[in-house]
């Protein structure tokens, strides 16, 4: 009972069906009180008039009356319903036997019209009527049949209550769930908007009371845009301000580095300059993660996903080559996504660049792509140590590192690669390469809108197999 309750106090569409049940209920309860009562009453009134029509028939045909003999019975004849016509004045040769046709025991001084009287212990509805000639006759009929007869003819005109209420009930809960069903509808399609979906809310289609909720919520996507787009301006333009610098100082350095200078000078201008490095490519992925943050919808076209792969070994062999480390692809067949290249290359070279980073010397890399779910699966798979499964959510937070990790790095990879994911409806899984020895990184990159492709010629570009 008690989460009824809450559930009633939180809910404005349970609220509102079960005061309309309620209001329906009650309203039904006094229409069927209404109902039964006139029925009641009109039913009666019928029953007078059968009497009034019996009483006139008599004076019209003019009958006259014998009463049947001691123990003799009509067939078809019904004591509860049988109507007693009689001479008033007969009223004092009754037998008290009323039962086999005898007259009933009625004062004579019983004025015209309509009447109920006690007879022997049994209530009985009487109509007196004095004829053209002179003749008092009375027409009566036991009270008892004639309530059982309007109590059935009420209840019968309940039945259409009794059918149509559950019908009500249902029909205004339908109504309801109908009316609500564009809140439900709304509710959806915020939760299903990704990060970065910030444009307003259509608000034609909604009912007048909740359009200035709507419009509230509008203007408060729009301040949050706002906030976010200032964000992201600062973070690309402080890059843009620290690139300058930042290559000058290279510059000095690589012309230092050309100048004679002692051991101990050269041990410390490495140090310098790889604290430089490091400074450039953390830029460099500032404005990454800026340009993959941005809200702009970029161009989408068929991308080979070989060419990408391609695209990328050829930028970071060397990096492999100093690490001696065994990169290629796998597969043959090539598969073609529905995607901005740019995006594509940014997600593949974030994703080839820390494998060969967090990879051991002599280690192994491996690129494949299939098909799957119709989409395009990417595999980029490594020999290192991998990611422990408390650790896979927050990597992808921007600056996170994992403990113990040795590798120089700007912690910014992976969190442009989920920006650019989320975007484009991708999904990102992490795994073990080897499931058993909990070692190696398989990251799944699962990408809408495959096409696949026949080989154009094998992709060979393996560092330690040539």
């Amino acid at each position: 009972m008690d989460g009824f309750k809450k559930r009633l106090s939180e809910s404005v569409q349970l609220r509102l069906s079960v005061s309309l049940s309620l209001v329906i209920l009650i309203v039904a309860i006094v229409a069927g009180i209404f109902a039964y009562l006139s029925a009641f009453d009109e039913t009666l009134e019928m029953q007078d008039n059968t009497l009034r029509q019996v009483a006139v028939l008599f004076e019209r045909q003019q009958m006259t009356l014998a009463y049947p003999g001691h123990g003799r019975r009509i067939e078809g004849d019904d004591e509860e319903s049988r109507v007693i016509v009689q001479y008033l004045t007969d009223g004092n040769k009754a037998s008290g036997n009323v039962d086999a046709g005898a007259p009933l025991p009625l004062p004579t001084t019983l004025p015209d019209g309509l009447s109920t009287l006690d007879v022997d212990g049994e209530p009985f509805r009487v109509l007196i009527k004095t004829t053209a000639r002179g003749e008092r006759i009375a027409v009566a009929q036991e009270t008892g049949a004639r309530d059982k007869d309007a109590r059935e003819s009420a209840w019968r005109g309940l039945v259409p209550f009794f059918i149509l209420f559950p019908v009500l009930l249902l029909v205004v809960a339908d109504l309801v769930h109908k009316l609500f069903r564009p809140i439900a509808a709304l509710a959806s399609e915020i939760d299903q908007r990704g990060e970065q979906e910030l444009h307003p809310i259509d608000e034609n289609h909604l009912p007048a009371e909740v359009r200035p909720f709507v419009l509230a919520i509008n203007r408060l996507l729009n301040r949050v845009a706002q906030s976010m787009e200032t964000q992201r301006r600062f973070v690309a333009d402080a890059a843009h301000e620290l690139r300058s610098p930042l290559t000058a100082l290279s510059l000095q350095a690589e012309r230092l580095a050309a100048a004679d200078m002692s051991t101990l000078a050269q041990e410390r201008l490495f140090v310098l300059r790889r604290g430089i490095e490091r400074g450039k490519n953390l830029i460099d992925q500032l404005l990454a993660l800026a340009t993959a943050q941005s809200t702009s919808t970029l161009p989408a076209s068929p991308v080979s996903v070989h060419g990408v792969y391609r695209r990328v070994l050829e930028d970071l062999l060397p990096l492999a080559e100093i690490k001696q480390i065994d990169i290629g692809v796998e597969d043959e067949q090539d598969v073609q996504v529905l995607i901005n290249e740019f995006d594509l290359l940014a997600v593949v070279k974030n994703l080839v660049d820390n494998a060969i980073r967090y990879t051991p010397a002599g280690g192994r890399v491996d690129l494949s792509v299939g098909i799957e779910e119709g989409g395009a699966l990417l595999q980029i798979k490594d020999s290192g140590p991998g990611i422990v499964e408390q650790e896979r959510e927050r990597v992808f937070d921007p600056f996170y590192r994992s403990l113990g990790s040795h590798e120089v790095g700007s912690g910014l990879g992976l969190s442009i690669v989920k920006t650019i994911a989320d975007r484009n409806g991708a999904r990102i899984r992490l795994g073990f390469c080897d499931e058993v020895g909990r070692s190696g990184l398989c990251v799944s990159v699962w990408l809408p809108s495959a096409i696949s492709r026949k080989p154009d010629g094998y992709l060979d570009l393996r560092h330690a197999r040539q």
